[in-house]
């Protein structure tokens, strides 16, 4: 379906690709990795429309093929009235009613052949998308989503990510041989997130798509393209056996870097003997012994373990603060309400203390990013805020938060560093080195900027963290910093997420959106709720102890003991062999 071979391409201030090369074959459900900014949404641009892009290498896409689209920011024009079912048909409905008209205009026309002509062209193309059976595939997949009751809404009444569902029913209807999407995922709460899984898995043919959500990939790939440091690694399997793979190579190389080191430092000690002596004796046999020792040292040095898919950096997150809280309840809420044309929340009450984690969570569109604003604006009579709390906000809306127009560094002197060699220093934790900050904030990934959001937040030095979902867009590594970070933490944080991963990790307790209602959820009866839902019965404990096993894996290689580490990767297979 997609051949990609030695293709290379740059920006003017970033090369993208250096040499890349993978295949996707037909069938194939394929997950599109990498950290964020490495350039994987450039490169669905590329595939999707090669004419507009200067690359060099060979890129081959089948064009006698049908490919579906499903952008990260998918719109709607909301002055367009339409039902989610018109929506989702669109195109059989355009079809259905031409052939209709067709018909009708033969009943008058002295001209029938040409008409007839325009009659089995439209009957071909409505036979060639599977126009017999359409509205038994549209309500097929409406119910595979458990949104068969909004078939007659109205597409405008739909949350964000019921809207981002059926566009991807929309794609899948017309049964193009090849589907691309970029961050379908993205804000999806839970109950969307697994009728996106139920859409993808029922698919039967071939997807590419861009994700950094662990449970779309535990659960929906058999294949793996990992984009990172400019070049491609492809995996015929699961994400979970792809993750093992490279662990096992982590363990290798990280024993062979070992050794390498060790044997660079003997013939540091060599080459210092023979200095000294060639110093002390200007034989010449002393002098080409240095020459060839130091010849010896170079190729050591050059060949050193070069590993792109084991050493990923991840940004260097700091949340620190300089003013404690000293009354134990940062915010009291009582009998909040919000209305826009309905009632949202109403008779909302809770409390925060000042050392308390708490994930904010709820269907799309039920309020919860308007309470947040709301604690952050500090403007509503229901609302207290304990006069010692010092707010930071990440907004999943970017643009709130982050002048897009402004340049990276010219954003952050806004913000009161005094020097450029302070942000570059400050930025290079977060992983902007010195020619990206001169980037405009609008031209970055979606997860560059919110990583930008979160060096600003870590700056502040705030003793209260409201996060509008934080870990949207973000690659696995950031997300897994993110949690370590947040675990660390010692002031209040008030998170939207539907990320259960990063709920699970680093949260004390959930605040749960129900009936207009918020109530107070236990972390031990979140995840009985979520792991029924959403996983076979014995997946949470053998998902627990595989954790158990890479945290002691990951302790055995920094004392640098790899035979335990072996031990544990046979351990940790047989666990990841039950999944």
């Amino acid at each position: 379906m997609i051949k990609v071979n030695n293709l290379s391409y740059s920006y003017p201030q970033k090369d993208l690709y250096n040499k890349i090369s993978f295949t996707l074959k037909e069938g194939q459900h394929c997950a599109f990795i990498g950290s964020s900014g490495s350039g994987k949404s450039t490169l669905i641009d590329i595939i999707m429309d090669p004419e507009e892009y200067m690359f060099d290498g060979d890129l081959e896409v089948n064009s006698s093929r049908k490919i579906g689209h499903v952008t990260q920011f998918s719109q709607f024009d909301k002055t367009k009235k339409t039902t989610v079912f018109e929506f989702i048909g669109e195109e059989f409905i355009k079809l259905q009613n031409e052939i209709a008209s067709i018909c009708n205009e033969m009943e008058t026309s002295s001209d029938i052949e040409s008409l007839l002509e325009k009659y089995q062209c439209a009957l071909d193309a409505f036979d060639a998308i599977g126009g017999d059976d359409f509205e038994t595939n549209i309500n097929s997949k409406l119910n595979l989503a458990n949104l068969i009751n909004h078939k007659d809404m109205d597409v405008s009444e739909l949350s964000g990510g019921e809207f981002k569902l059926v566009t991807v029913m929309k794609e899948m209807l017309t049964s193009p041989s090849l589907i691309i999407m970029d961050e379908p995922d993205v804000f999806l709460d839970f109950e969307n997130l697994n009728s996106l899984r139920k859409l993808i898995n029922a698919y039967k043919g071939t997807l590419l798509i861009v994700t950094h959500n662990r449970y779309l990939l535990d659960h929906c790939f058999n294949k793996i393209v990992h984009l990172e440091n400019m070049v491609t690694q492809e995996f015929d399997g699961r994400y979970v056996d792809y993750n093992f793979a490279q662990l096992q190579i982590k363990i290798e190389q990280q024993e062979l870097s070992l050794a390498a080191d060790e044997e660079v430092l003997r013939n540091d000690i060599l080459i210092d003997r023979l200095r000294k002596i060639s110093t002390d004796n200007s034989d010449s046999a002393n002098g080409r012994a240095l020459k060839a020792r130091v010849k010896v040292q170079e190729r050591l040095v050059q060949n050193r373990i070069n590993a792109p898919f084991v050493d990923i950096k991840q940004p260097e997150i700091s949340l620190d603060f300089d003013k404690e809280i000293e009354d134990s309840i940062a915010i009291k809420v009582d009998n909040y309400c919000v209305s826009f044309d309905d009632t949202l929340l109403e008779n909302v009450n809770f409390e925060i203390k000042s050392t308390d984690k708490v994930a904010l969570i709820g269907p799309n569109g039920t309020g919860k990013t308007t309470l947040l604003r709301d604690i952050f604006k500090n403007n509503n009579e229901s609302i207290e805020i304990n006069a010692n709390v010092e707010m930071a906000y990440l907004s999943q809306n970017q643009g709130e938060m982050l002048d897009e127009s402004n340049t990276i560094v010219g954003e952050f002197f806004d913000l009161g560093f005094n020097t450029l060699q302070e942000i570059k220093s400050y930025l290079s934790n977060y992983g902007f080195n010195e020619e990206g900050i001169n980037q405009k904030i609008g031209s970055l990934s979606g997860g560059e900027k919110n990583i930008l959001q979160l060096a600003k937040v870590s700056y502040g030095k705030a003793n209260m963290l409201l996060l509008d979902e934080p870990t949207s867009h973000l690659d696995t590594y950031s997300q897994i910093a993110l949690e370590s970070v947040l675990k660390e933490y010692k002031g209040a944080v008030l998170m939207i997420s539907h990320d259960y991963y990063s709920i699970i990790n680093c949260m004390d307790y959930v605040l749960m959106i129900e009936d207009k209602k918020i109530r107070k959820m236990s972390m031990r009866k979140f995840r009985k709720m979520i792991y029924s839902n959403h996983f076979d019965k014995d997946y949470l404990e053998i998902e627990q102890k595989k954790k158990s096993v890479e945290t002691k894996i990951a302790f055995a290689l920094k004392a640098d003991d790899f035979e335990l580490a072996k031990v544990l990767s046979d351990e940790l297979e047989g666990l990841i062999k039950l999944l």
